[in-house]
């Protein structure tokens, strides 16, 4: 599993895999022991992991980078603090795992976020995958690949010279309230 295939719900605790996507929203499923799956709808704020990003004093540090710093502290011996570890405790582990991290924006409850995150998804997740990254960009010059934009083509005229007609989709059953009155007719 990828950190792309995770997401957090605002309002729902826990992290839940991406499992399907319906016309108003996902099918997602529980990361704990009891795998129920629901439908989310398109009210609810649902965050990829993959998408969310620490700040730090130079910019910002991506999800993905932090957990596998964590991951080699943890290989280093060092213990991961849980959540009802004391904040001081947790600011220190996270001062090591990202020393530069913006103690201003970032707040312990994120702190606290992030290291269970991690307790939950460390036997979850494809480590050698998210070391490699898709989109890491090219390692050895320190340069990342950008991707060009398609090229927008001119529309075409028919052999007559008239432009092309444009057929502008209608918006599904929108109605529109108008505050004049209406003519009735009536002398």
């Amino acid at each position: 599993m990828d950190l792309k295939d995770v997401v957090s719900i605002a309002g729902i605790g826990g992290l839940h895999k991406i499992v399907g996507q319906r016309p108003t929203g996902l099918i997602v499923e529980t990361l704990d022991e009891q795998k129920k799956r629901f439908p989310t709808n398109l009210t609810q704020k649902i965050s990829i992991l993959d998408d969310i990003s620490i700040y730090t004093l130079e910019g910002e540090a991506r999800l993905r980078e932090v957990m596998l710093s964590i991951r080699e502290k943890e290989a280093g011996g060092a213990k991961i603090p849980g959540k009802k570890d004391s904040d001081n405790d947790i600011r220190a582990f996270v001062e090591s795992v990202l020393p530069n991290y913006d103690k201003e924006r970032v707040y312990i409850s994120d702190l606290k976020k992030l290291v269970v995150w991690y307790s939950t998804l460390k036997s979850l997740l494809d480590w050698d995958a998210m070391k490699g990254g898709d989109d890491a960009g090219d390692k050895e010059t320190g340069k990342d690949e950008k991707k060009e934009a398609p090229k927008k083509t001119a529309a075409k005229t028919p052999k007559g010279g008239a432009p092309a007609k444009t057929v502008t989709p209608k918006s599904a059953n929108v109605k529109m309230k108008s505050n004049t009155p209406r003519k009735t007719g009536g002398a």
